[in-house]
């Protein structure tokens, strides 16, 4: 993470109290960064923020159409959701159209990020189970082209043929040869890549309308149902979510963890990569709102605007303590 800048700072009583540094490259589909801070050449793990890219094997194959799947279907692909009724629910009917349970999962199990579910669950004594996960739907659209090839149950192995699929369509899109890969979270493959190749694979998608072809035409799919159904990328009150609503559905929004951030933008023929380098998501949220605001498809007045990229912070009384800002490369 060498040749980093300041992207966010926290300000407290009138004095600079802590800064993130991290990298942006924005890239139009002709290949060419029109702007970037930071190490445009950074090799990072773009970890949830690329699944638009694996969700690609899934349309390309057929599966998807074989498999009947909804937009919303496809939209849960692509999403990080916080595992809400409208996320879980969704998720174990698409499991049963494919005659599969909960059980065949292999992303693992954790407590739901959605307050509401997760206090039902403490309430009723209960476990999280894998349905639960923010994969969870990456997971389905797993299973469903594993179920469309004929391929073992072991859907997360590097030497799959979903990953291997997976794999395949990352390179393509980002343009070059992964350095290698990462276990995911979610037990998935994670592959490497550079930020500027990221930038440059968002800018693809971007240019994809209008063109014909399978890559072009499975590109418009996710990305389109990404926009349209914003509250199943992420959770009410969540960035991806609030962001992709303040653009009007404009741009196709993705964050992941360890502060990173993609975002598709068809009007513009733009892409966007962005990574803090200490991983904070309270930072990788501010960037993106102001990456967004900067190029004109964000308003500055507007409350998801203000939530993430000049946030106030509350202590426990209720008192406006503190604030986030961009540094000076994104105001």
């Amino acid at each position: 993470m060498e040749h980093r800048v300041d992207l966010v700072e926290i300000w407290r009583g009138g004095r600079l109290e802590s800064v993130h540094a991290g990298h942006v490259v924005i890239a139009n589909a002709a290949g060419e960064v029109v702007q970037s801070h930071g190490n445009a050449g950074a090799i990072i793990y773009p970890r949830s923020a690329v699944k638009m890219i694996q969700a690609l094997p899934l349309i390309e194959s057929g599966a998807a159409h074989a498999a009947g799947l909804t937009s919303e279907q496809l939209a849960l692909s692509g999403a990080s959701h916080r595992g809400a009724a409208i996320h879980t629910e969704r998720v174990s009917a698409w499991l049963d159209e494919l005659g599969l349970g909960e059980p065949d999962l292999r992303c693992g199990a954790h407590m739901p990020g959605n307050e509401a579910a997760r206090n039902g669950l403490i309430r009723a004594e209960e476990e999280p189970c894998q349905i639960h996960n923010n994969c969870s739907g990456k997971h389905a659209g797993f299973l469903t082209l594993t179920k469309h090839l004929g391929a073992g149950p072991e859907y997360i192995e590097v030497d799959h043929p979903v990953q291997k699929a997976v794999r395949e369509a990352f390179e393509e899109v980002t343009g070059r040869a992964s350095p290698g890969y990462g276990i995911d979270g979610c037990s998935a493959p994670n592959f490497a890549c550079r930020l500027d190749d990221l930038a440059r694979g968002m800018a693809r998608f971007a240019a994809a309308p209008g063109q014909s072809g399978r890559r072009p035409e499975a590109m418009v799919r996710i990305a389109e149902a990404m926009r349209t159904h914003p509250e199943l990328i992420s959770d009410e009150g969540a960035a991806c979510t609030e962001l992709m609503r303040a653009c009007g559905g404009r741009v196709t929004i993705k964050g992941g963890a360890e502060g990173v951030y993609t975002a598709i933008l068809p009007d513009l023929g733009l892409g966007v990569a962005l990574k803090i380098a200490d991983g904070a998501s309270r930072a990788a949220e501010a960037a993106i709102a102001g990456v967004l605001a900067g190029l004109g498809v964000l308003d500055r007045a507007s409350p998801a605007y203000q939530e993430h990229a000049e946030k106030k912070l509350v202590n426990c009384r209720g008192i406006a303590a503190a604030e986030t800002r961009l540094a000076p490369a994104l105001r």
